[in-house]
């Protein structure tokens, strides 16, 4: 029995993978067991932003498992300090706390942001709430979901954790009538991914920024996705020259190799923190650490964030050329983009799979986006044979479509 069918007959049924078996990465590229060679539109979510098997990553990562991969955080290591410094340097926030996923890195967020407005605002104990936005997506672990808006993230997985409030995304005075005297945090993608890539109005970010500091609230900004030089700078809240209390990172972080996020924090959020209050067993490992530490250091050695921008203007204007009345909308940020295509002519699935027959590895949600997200490293020449498939995968599901429209018209 071949791995898919394992896969179909031992597997919890909680993903509904496109019908391709991958086999081996390299750079922009995957290969499937049949030895096809695929171009990779989506870099695990944004995970894989540095190519599949980064060599100089993978250099780092085989070293260091050689020397000392785990040894919890019972002990000092050689690698942490280093690789929490960097964070700081790259995000200009004061300390870091390192963990293994970002939903991790947001669990940690809300306790921090609980325990800052009760030891520090002064909110009564039990009453601190946080502010979330519509459509926002963090995570899968109960409290994250909680706070989603998404049914079916919610279904069947209540009671849920009390104490979070809902805005408009791109809405700066729905924040502002929203905040409380008990109001801990905002959180916020700077760009929602799993909503469809939906992009705020030009000075959202910075008008919460002022919202929050005249309110005293903390605004943390959700950079799990969008960070690390995805949307073509550094943090996608450079955009608009926002640098909040506090953020979250991950995906990118681990260089593609390992599930590496932190919660990076100014020195008056992160002193609520003290031994014994939060934690993780494998938070900050050495193994995780200096592959982090060097994902950061290629990050700005090599200028990706600049390189993402580059060539995200080169795939939007593409996908913008792209002339199809299935095509409702292309949106997006850097490297980061999606098309919306009208749910009454087709379904991003659908265009998804036929993408796949294509040779374009990509991923629907919302039922009517598909997003691009290549790999930070992918090029010029790459970008355009990644266009024309694309074009050509939506003209086929445009005409098979429109056949499908006559037969049941003459029917």
């Amino acid at each position: 029995m071949d791995s898919t069918r394992l896969e179909a007959r031992y597997s919890a049924r909680n993903y509904a993978p496109l019908p391709v078996e991958l086999t081996r990465g390299e750079g922009i590229h995957l290969w499937d067991t049949n030895g096809r060679r695929y171009i990779d539109m989506m870099s695990a979510y944004s995970a894989v932003s540095f190519g599949h098997g980064n060599p100089e990553l993978l250099q780092v990562l085989v070293e260091q498992a050689a020397r000392l991969a785990v040894t919890s955080r019972a002990f000092h290591t050689d690698r942490l300090g280093p690789f929490l410094a960097k964070i700081c340097e790259v995000t200009g926030l004061d300390r870091a706390l390192p963990m293994n996923t970002g939903a991790e890195a947001v669990e940690t967020a809300i306790k921090a942001a609980r325990k800052w407005a009760y030891k520090i605002k002064g909110v009564p104990q039990g009453a601190a709430e946080i502010i979330v936005c519509s459509g926002n997506f963090a995570g899968r672990t109960t409290t994250i979901v909680g706070f989603s808006t998404e049914e079916q993230y919610r279904d069947g997985f209540g009671p849920f954790a009390p104490g979070f409030r809902h805005v408009p995304f791109g809405d700066a005075d729905a924040l502002r009538a929203a905040i409380t005297p008990n109001t801990a945090a905002f959180i916020v993608e700077p760009v929602q991914g799993e909503a469809g890539i939906i992009v705020p109005p030009p000075g959202y970010l910075a008008r919460c920024r002022d919202i929050c500091r005249e309110l005293d609230v903390l605004l943390i900004c959700d950079e799990v996705q969008t960070g690390l030089g995805r949307t073509g700078r550094v943090l996608a809240c450079e955009h608009e020259g926002v640098v909040p209390d506090g953020i979250t990172l991950g995906k990118a972080l681990g260089g593609g190799f390992l599930p590496v996020s932190a919660f990076v924090a100014t020195d008056e959020v992160m002193s609520v923190f003290a031994p014994g209050d939060h934690g993780s067993t494998f938070g900050g490992n050495p193994l995780g650490a200096a592959v982090g530490h060097a994902a950061l250091e290629m990050l700005i050695r090599d200028d990706l964030a600049s390189h993402a921008a580059a060539m995200g203007h080169r795939l939007m204007a593409g996908l913008k050329a792209v002339r199809s009345p299935m095509i409702k909308e292309v949106r997006g940020l850097g490297l980061l983009i999606g098309v919306d295509f009208h749910p009454e002519m087709t379904t991003a699935r659908i265009v998804c799979e036929k993408l796949v027959e294509h040779g374009i590895l990509s991923k629907d949600t919302h039922g009517t986006v598909v997003r691009f997200a290549p790999p930070l490293t992918i090029q010029a020449t790459e970008i355009d044979e990644a266009l024309v498939h694309i074009a050509a995968a939506i003209r086929e599901v445009e005409n098979a479509t429109a056949a499908t429209e006559r037969i049941s018209l003459g029917a």
